[in-house]
């Protein structure tokens, strides 16, 4: 039992150095000097240099600018992918309308489509309107996710029927059921959706690539990959760009731990 433990603990430790190595390696680099990023044996100390690194992606890309940037379109995008996901979801499953199969079909029809494939149409229907190179050209388009509202649809319909009967008895309008009943009953799943949500806003790259034309609307994905020179790259900021960029998605998924996991005990012991 002994000899199982013990080889349980190293497997363990192994796949824990595996999952956090190259993120430490990655905060280790970003402290160093350009030339001593790739050097042999690698440095794992903290180097002198952060500051310096800093001071070179302010100059280069505007880095305040781009983090306020990206820190907006993600966080309205999560925001109201959240609103509209959580409306669509209690109508589609709470509420019996006309065609609302065929409009649940057809939702579920958009999530095999690649994402390039709705590039030219978006693109075509941003340049119509006039938002070309603004912050809606690039938050509109992640308002509205099907994954989301399949999700929540799928989360609310196993709400009984008769609690929310009850609130409707008691005078409660919808917007008050949807409030005061659904949202705090489904928080660990909305929590979810939000972290799935901001983490694709954060860090989507190719159309906000193809929208945005001016560096000061630059997201961080899209400022990061300007780093890339022709003939050199200063390494060491483009990986202390990538380890600002991975902050806010780690701090997040901690903040939003525990409703992951009263998610989890909850599903465990639901009859």
């Amino acid at each position: 039992m002994k000899r199982r433990n013990l080889l349980l603990t190293l497997l363990l430790a192994g796949a824990f150095g595996l999952c956090v190595g190259p993120f430490y390696w990655l905060a280790m680099a970003a402290t160093q000097e350009n030339s001593d990023v790739f050097s042999w044996p690698p440095k794992l100390l903290p180097g002198g240099h952060l500051m310096e690194n800093l001071q070179g992606l302010q100059d280069s890309i505007g880095l305040t600018r781009v983090l306020f940037n990206t820190v907006l379109v993600a966080g309205v995008q999560t925001v109201g992918a959240v609103v509209v996901s959580v409306l669509a979801g209690y109508a589609f499953a709470k509420f019996e309308f006309r065609g609302r199969n065929l409009f649940f079909v057809l939702l579920l029809s958009t999530l095999v489509l690649p994402d390039t494939v709705m590039l030219i149409p978006i693109f075509e229907m941003m340049m119509k309107l006039g938002l070309i190179d603004s912050y809606q050209s690039v938050i509109l388009p992640g308002l509205v996710t099907p994954f989301g509202i399949f999700l929540m649809r799928q989360a609310l319909r196993s709400m009984p029927d008769e609690l929310l009967d009850a609130a409707r008895v008691d005078g409660a309008g919808e917007l008050r059921v949807l409030w005061r009943i659904v949202i705090p009953v489904n928080r660990p799943v909305i929590a979810a959706l939000a972290l799935f949500v901001f983490l694709g806003g954060w860090n989507q790259f190719v159309w906000p690539l193809i929208a945005l034309r001016s560096p000061d609307m630059y997201t961080l994905p899209v400022a990061t990959a300007t780093l890339q020179g022709l003939a050199t790259t200063n390494y060491a900021q483009v990986l202390l760009a990538a380890a600002i960029a991975a902050v806010p998605v780690m701090a997040l998924f901690l903040v939003l731990q525990r409703q992951f996991i009263s998610g989890l005990l909850a599903g465990a012991t639901k009859e």
